[in-house]
């Protein structure tokens, strides 16, 4: 494999989306996400969709709503989560941010920068990612411990999390014309990299840390 274009083209020839939604995280473009992103962090995706599920019960997964909200109540309808006083605080912080700096979702979406989530207290690289391709669907792909651990099967080693991403997407930039076509369509270069986050997680869902049969894809 010399460019993450190969995996990409062997990753979309094993067909793994074809039970996902069109950009693979639930609910793309909403609110949701950005509630998705930080309950995540350190657990199984299972457990996010409890809480999410108990937050949408209660009515609260929206930004204003979720703001105003004692923290004790998100505590609470989020503890299949995990470290559940943490995400709420995290919660809670980042939408009082969000509404003072942006004053709604739609103009956050529109104007956030990775900086300024990087700068929110509990916001790191690949939850600041995902908020921006899967919240705000912007042109960024997400490397998560799924993509370094595939990587490292393939005997690629990177310093830091950003030098993975830019490779990441610097292979599917060099191909796009080759994408395309296989698409049928000029395609968003948001709805690939979503897409590709996604093929890697789902592989790795159905096949844990063995990452052989992908190996063998290419020898």
């Amino acid at each position: 494999m010399n460019n993450s274009y190969s995996l990409w083209l062997a990753l979309e020839n094993l067909d793994l989306l074809k039970e996902s939604p069109k950009n693979w995280w639930p609910d793309c473009g909403t609110f949701e996400v950005v509630v998705g992103a930080v309950l995540t962090q350190q657990t199984k995706w299972k457990n996010v969709e409890t809480s999410l599920e108990n937050l949408k019960t209660a009515n609260l997964l929206s930004l204003e709503i979720l703001s105003e909200t004692p923290i004790m109540i998100v505590e609470e309808l989020i503890k299949p989560s995990g470290y559940y006083r943490k995400k709420a605080k995290v919660l809670h912080t980042l939408c009082e941010a969000i509404l003072v700096s942006f004053g709604d979702f739609t103009s956050f979406k529109a104007s956030v920068s990775r900086e300024w989530l990087l700068a929110q207290k509990g916001i790191g690289f690949e939850s600041a990612d995902a908020i921006l391709c899967y919240a705000c669907q912007r042109d960024v792909m997400v490397v998560d411990n799924y993509t370094n651990k595939m990587m490292k099967a393939f005997g690629y080693e990177f310093d830091s999390y950003d030098d993975l991403q830019e490779w990441m997407m610097r292979g599917i930039e060099e191909h796009y014309s080759e994408i395309s076509k296989i698409y049928n369509e000029d395609v968003s270069f948001f709805t690939i990299y979503s897409q590709f986050h996604g093929k890697i997680v789902e592989y790795a869902k159905r096949n844990g840390q063995d990452n052989s049969f992908i190996i063998n894809y290419f020898l």
